[in-house]
């Protein structure tokens, strides 16, 4: 099985740590992986700014690095939906269909590709899940409270299967965290108010770390929980995954 590594900007340039342990993590599983050493942004700042038009490059030179392989692989669910949904390149529309439909969020490939049922990782503290809007609403990593639908979540199935973790709930299990790309640009106030409400729901709950699947997320959530000085930290469900402690 060839795997293709895509590593999404924010993991790139701030948080390298997730990329490795995702990379750990697929070979330890497995799986045959490769990175692509000219892959750059895939494009959702420019689309989600109502500028789709700029990204042109961006969906061409995906396709240049992704094309050929049997799956691409991203610890992020929001630059994976991007791709899902809008990739196109006009000099080769069947090797961006491909992509499209190859493409997996980590957690998605863990549970619905490898099927994994056991995991050899050790994560001893209290942990508190933040399922982020493109992963629950786009990928349908887990069921939403406006559905009356079985209730599901791939993301907590696999931390189910980590030694010593203890996985904590807040109240309102699926409610954004504020971030949302250009939105807490243009959009501060409001943004700054639902983070808040996230990292106190978790706080109230005593965990050591909120985790979860988009590393913008939990660094939105990561700037307000170190401006309040709080004990709390984040980390990316790669990291918890990849864990031996």
């Amino acid at each position: 099985m060839k795997v293709a590594l895509f590593v999404p900007c924010y993991i790139d340039q701030f948080y390298p740590n997730v990329g490795i342990a995702t990379l750990q993590l697929l070979e330890k599983l497995g799986c045959e992986v490769a990175f692509p050493l000219e892959q750059t942004c895939c494009g959702q700042p420019m689309a989600n700014s109502g500028f789709a038009d700029l990204s042109n490059g961006c969906d061409a030179n995906f396709v240049k690095n992704f094309s050929g392989f049997d799956y691409i692989v991203a610890p992020s669910g929001s630059c994976v939906l991007h791709i899902k949904e809008h990739l196109y390149d006009f000099d080769n529309e069947q090797e961006a269909l491909n992509i499209r439909n190859s493409i997996y969020e980590l957690t998605e490939f863990l549970t619905d590709i490898l099927k994994v049922k056991n995991i050899s990782a050790s994560f001893p503290y209290k942990v508190g899940l933040h399922n982020s809007c493109h992963g629950q609403r786009g990928l349908d990593l887990s069921s939403m409270t406006e559905r009356m639908l079985p209730q599901f979540s791939k993301p907590e199935q696999l931390l189910q299967l980590v030694d010593g973790i203890e996985l904590r709930k807040p109240k309102r299990n699926d409610e954004c965290c504020g971030f949302g790309g250009t939105f807490c640009v243009f959009e501060e106030a409001v943004s700054v108010k639902m983070g808040k409400d996230r990292t106190k729901e978790h706080e109230d709950n005593d965990v050591d770390y909120i985790t979860g699947g988009d590393t913008s997320c939990l660094m939105h959530l990561e700037g307000i929980l170190k401006r309040q000085k709080s004990k709390v930290k984040t980390i990316h469900i790669a990291e918890i995954l990849n864990s031996v402690l």
